[in-house]
Formats: C-alpha cells, structure tokens, sequence
C-alpha cells in the first residue's frame, strides 16, 4: 500500500517538533484489527506497540490513555492518575467529532483538541514505541520520553495486572 507524499497530522507535528520517527504501513482492515495483530503484522512485540484509548467521566470530560497493545486499561488505575472518581471508556460514535480521529486510526498526537495524557510506565522502559500514526494502516514509531514531552502526557501505572490479550 502506498501513502504517496502526503503526511498525517501525525508526521507534520512529529517532524515540526524535530522528533526522529520511523512509519510502517500495514493492511489495517478498514480499523478491524486490534493492536495485538498489528503488532505481529509489523514484527514488533506488543509491548512496544501502544494503542490510544480515549475515556470520558460522569461529566463528560475527557481524558486520553496510551498503553501496550497485549494490556486492558484499568479503570480504576486511570481515574487515579487523572485525578477522576470514575471514567468509562468513550462511545466509538464520539470518537471522531471529539479526536479527528477514526478507531483504529487514533493517535495521541494531534487531536482537535488537548486532553489530560497518560502513557503507561512501560513505555519508559522502551527505547522506541510504535502508536498509530493518524490514520488506519499507519504506526509511527519514536521515542516515548520525546512523545511525553511533545504532546504533553504523564508516565502512570494504567494497565490491569497480569492481564494480556
């Protein structure tokens, strides 16, 4: 599949910022695959393929989670680190008025508008990630500490304990 020379949202903030970053297109399914496959499609292990999962609270503001591809966010784990009582995940029919961004396609980099970031302690622990690069079929990959610093997000503990997909 070729992209041609025109970039995502996601590679103009990422080259605008001067942070290195390498792309890898994938048959993404329409957005049907999970983050696990994909991370197999590109021979990467899921730990360093992140996938983005927005959640909104009871007021519906918003917030955004980072984590690996093998792990299930924990709710509780979330609304701590983002100061909340409770969220929940938000209605896949939102996501694209409220992000710019289609499941399977969203990034952390680039949303319409700014939300509370976290990106799952793990990811410190990578010399790169891969996440999606703002549109289905696409991953940038980079740096997770120059991630952190560009959009601009916190490391927390977001995922369930021992659980993997």
């Amino acid at each position: 599949m070729k992209r041609g020379a025109k970039k995502t949202n996601v590679e103009r903030i990422l080259q605008m910022a001067a942070i290195p970053y390498t792309t890898y297109e994938f048959d993404g399914k329409n957005g049907q695959l999970h983050a696990g496959e994909i991370a197999r499609s590109l021979g990467f292990p899921p730990s360093r393929v992140f996938k983005t999962l927005v959640t909104e609270n009871v007021h519906h503001v918003n917030a955004v989670f980072v984590i690996p591809a093998n792990a299930v966010l924990d709710l509780k784990k979330a609304a701590r680190a983002a100061h909340e009582k409770q969220l929940a995940m938000l209605p896949l029919a939102q996501l694209f008025p409220l992000t710019g961004y289609h499941h399977g396609g969203c990034s952390p980099i680039g949303m319409r508008k700014h939300f509370p970031t976290f990106i799952d302690v793990s990811a410190q622990t990578q010399p790169t990630i891969c996440l999606s690069g703002g549109q289905i079929g696409l991953m940038v990959e980079t740096d997770p500490l120059a991630l952190a610093r560009l959009i601009p997000a916190v490391f927390s503990d977001l995922c369930q304990s021992g659980t993997t997909l």
